[in-house]
């Protein structure tokens, strides 16, 4: 078992399960690699798929002794072509038209339909439809009560079941399905870490998801997936609503200019950094390693961009799920993000004290502190007792690049920390106790080979004095070993 190990990385490594991964053995070599958090897509499959997923994740964590989250990413309003006219491709050049109409069946090859029945009705002249992320384009020229003809402007193959982007139209679609809420139950019900929302356009669709969930006193961190324009121009509300933030490169890339989309990757992490909530960087960051060995270097690059930007995770999709070498992309994937980290060590930690409403006042300035105290005295380990999460949650948001451990002794939260920056998830009992906290810790501290005599160790806890908070701070020196 290599995790823990204060040579990880910092930046959290989010792997979607598919195919390619989803035996157990190849999930405990991938966690061992340095996948933090598993995604479950909730646009493939059915709850029984889910369930044996869950079921294989949770055995692949004890496999390797790793408090491994669990992520399952709702498929949200995805609006798709129905089937194509005898279910054949259709190749179309630059001004050919073809004609959406109502129901599910075409009446010739040029006839479109779709899973959304408001489509014909919310379109209008001039607007934009994109099919498969944006390789065909097209807009409207004519529209009637039951059919809009379009123009083609971007060539391609247009095959059954595409997904439709509609940039610029606003849609009265709801953000959660039927079958959305019902995977969100599904979630609650199996003590799922995370639940992604698809789509979201305002702060009311993440309000609406954690109503639902605390309806079923569930814990998961609900994450904001931004990939619509709407969301960017509500984006500190959705941020301030949210648990967490995903980067949702794919569908926004198409929703806005793709020249806008580094922009808009860089606004999102400043602000979920200013507001304290970790952010997710998505889609297509090692896309070549579904076949090949190695990224390309643009690919390298992105992947250590979003880390200086101040990612807190980033996310493979496909290369995991489906790709010819998944274990080869979370070790690559890892590899850059260690490489890339050095250059946080010159970076000056944060002097501003910054508040959270998940922790008590004192915790925060404790907390910020003994990371200031860790800096000026080379410790070795930073240590912080969290037993909701929000300790750990924000010494995160501090990015101080000693290792911290964060214990706790609640598997729940343990899972939660794995979407916290540097932050290493770590079971001890007995945590009222601070001498037996620090006895534990340097145990297996010495045990693991990461400590050694002489090697200081800055602990955050609470003496009990306050309800609820973190007022003690301890540096402990580890004392020679007895013979």
């Amino acid at each position: 078992m290599t995790r823990n190990s204060l040579n990880e990385a910092r930046t959290k490594i989010v792997a979607t399960v598919g195919p390619a991964c989803e035996d157990e053995a190849t999930l405990a070599e991938l966690i061992e690699h340095g996948v933090d958090i598993f995604r479950i897509n909730a646009a493939h499959g059915t709850q029984a798929d889910y369930e044996r997923m869950r079921s294989k994740i949770v055995r692949a964590g004890e496999m390797t002794g790793f408090h491994v989250g669990i992520l399952l990413d709702l498929a949200g309003p995805k609006i798709r072509l129905g089937k194509l006219f005898n279910d054949s491709p259709l190749e179309v050049d630059v001004g050919d038209q073809v004609t959406f109409v109502r129901g599910d069946t075409p009446g010739n090859e040029h006839e479109l339909t779709s899973n959304y029945t408001r489509l014909i009705d919310e379109l209008s002249l001039g607007d934009r439809v994109m099919l498969a992320d944006g390789m065909i384009s097209m807009h409207v020229v004519e529209k009637l009560k039951d059919s809009v003809r379009c123009e083609i402007v971007v060539k391609g193959t247009i095959r059954s079941k595409q997904g439709i982007n509609l940039p610029g139209t606003s849609l009265s679609v709801s953000s959660m399905r039927p079958e959305d809420v019902d995977n969100a139950l599904w979630a609650a019900r199996n003590n799922i870490d995370f639940i992604s929302l698809s789509f979201v356009r305002s702060a009311q669709d993440v309000l609406s998801l954690k109503n639902l969930l605390a309806s079923m006193d569930a814990s998961a961190l609900v994450i904001a997936k931004i990939e619509k324009r709407e969301a960017l121009e509500q984006l500190e509300a959705i941020v301030d609503a949210a648990d967490g933030v995903m980067v949702a490169r794919g569908d926004l890339g198409v929703e806005i200019d793709v020249a806008d989309t580094p922009v808009a990757q860089k606004k999102i992490i400043r602000i979920c950094r200013e507001k304290l909530k970790p952010v997710i960087v998505a889609t297509q960051m090692l896309e070549s390693m579904h076949h090949n060995r190695r990224p390309t270097r643009a690919e390298a690059s992105d992947v250590a961009n979003a880390i200086l930007d101040g990612a807190d995770a980033c996310m493979l999709s496909g290369e995991t799920a489906i790709g010819d070498y998944p274990v080869l992309a979370v070790e690559t994937m890892n590899r850059i993000m260690i490489r890339t980290e050095v250059l946080l060590k010159s970076q000056p930690v944060d002097s501003k004290t910054r508040f959270s409403s998940r922790v008590h006042p004192v915790t925060s300035a404790v907390t910020h502190n003994a990371a200031n105290i860790a800096e000026a005295i080379d410790a070795k380990l930073v240590v912080v007792v969290s037993h909701t999460g929000g300790t750990a949650w924000v010494k995160a948001k501090q990015r101080n690049y000693i290792p911290t451990l964060g214990v706790s002794d609640s598997d729940a939260v343990l899972r939660r920390m794995t979407l916290f920056w540097g932050i290493m998830p770590h079971r001890v009992e007995n945590l009222e106790n601070p001498e037996k906290l620090i006895e534990k810790v340097t145990q297996w501290g010495i045990a693991r080979g990461m400590l050694v005599p002489g090697d200081r160790v800055v602990y955050v806890t609470g003496t009990g004095v306050l309800v609820n908070t973190h007022n003690l701070l301890v540096v402990h020196e580890v004392p020679p070993i007895k013979t």
